[in-house]
């Protein structure tokens, strides 16, 4: 953690890899309440950590700050294990209630995930105790158009999700997709954030940090270089999202890749609004950057993670 940040005593962070969201634990005496609860198959490990770091103490309730697997992909087994409630963003509730696997992003970018109940939601501007502190939901839409972030005035503490990262935010589904304005929302939430007073940061991913400012400038920059260049933020995306693929499964068949990326919306759609490649040629590039980025190689007739 950053030198210069110091989180209450009643605030524990658990910082994750990037196939599964940090998850944010917040203290009351015995009781406690969670934020996010990373990937499904992380579960386990998941569970394995909230009861070390719980230690006797209850979980109550797990809030999520938006919809996406890393988040809310542990949530059944949490609940499973600790009997607490499942609180998540208003505008996730129907999609999470049917199980609209397309509206949740599973089917579209082949990931997983497991169904579970929801028994509360927030709204934006809605308030709650947590961790001895009051947070106020605050709408955060671009990555996702019904994400929450959570602040507390008192201690300048900002749970941003994957709104705000140190060295950026998540990607903007909603224009590689063609379903929203992701770049105008983000913008937005951007600014809104700006606007508050805050000395800490947890984010999604990532450890928890101090400069606010440089990472705000950071995020406009790089909503700017979007907005100028649609197909680099559909080669961000493809290129993150290969990546989590083989963070889940560890490497990918060579000779299927090109029918995979055809076969699954959110490449398939990404590359047709922005790139206009042919499959084979989009997985030749796409292996090409892996492997230039230090984050596959090929081995024989497999893509494996590094």
């Amino acid at each position: 953690m950053n030198a210069r940040l110091r989180l209450p005593d009643s605030v524990q962070v658990l910082e994750r890899g990037w196939l599964s969201a940090n998850n944010v634990l917040l203290f009351d005496g015995a009781e406690a309440v969670l934020v996010d609860s990373g990937y499904v198959s992380h579960a386990a490990q998941t569970v394995a950590l909230l009861r070390a770091a719980l230690d006797g103490r209850q979980l109550g309730r797990l809030i999520n700050t938006h919809s996406h697997s890393d988040h809310i992909g542990g949530n059944a087994s949490v609940q499973r294990a600790f009997g607490c409630s499942i609180t998540v963003p208003a505008g996730m509730e129907r999609a999470v209630t049917d199980w609209d696997e397309a509206a949740l992003l599973l089917s579209t970018a082949a990931q997983a995930g497991e169904r579970f109940a929801v028994d509360a939601t927030l709204a934006p501007g809605d308030r709650f105790v947590a961790g001895e502190l009051e947070w106020q939901a605050i709408a955060a839409p671009g990555h996702d158009m019904d994400a929450l972030t959570y602040y507390n005035t008192e201690r300048r503490i900002l749970i941003s999700g994957d709104a705000l990262w140190r060295d950026g935010f998540g990607i903007l589904f909603a224009d590689v997709l063609g379903t929203g304005d992701g770049i105008g929302e983000a913008r937005r939430t951007l600014e809104a954030i700006g606007r508050l007073a805050v000395d800490a940061v947890i984010p999604g991913h990532g450890a928890p940090f101090a400069e606010f400012d440089d990472a705000l400038e950071r995020a406009f920059a790089r909503l700017r270089a979007f907005e100028a260049d649609g197909a680099r933020m559909a080669r961000n995306a493809i290129r993150a999202c290969v990546t989590f693929k083989l963070l889940e499964v560890r490497r990918l068949a060579l000779d299927e890749l090109p029918r995979y990326l055809d076969e699954t919306p959110l490449y398939r759609e990404a590359n047709r609004r922005f790139l206009g490649m042919e499959p084979n040629a989009l997985a030749s590039w796409l292996v090409t950057e892996l492997e230039r980025a230090g984050v596959a190689r090929r081995a024989e007739r497999w893509l494996d993670i590094c």
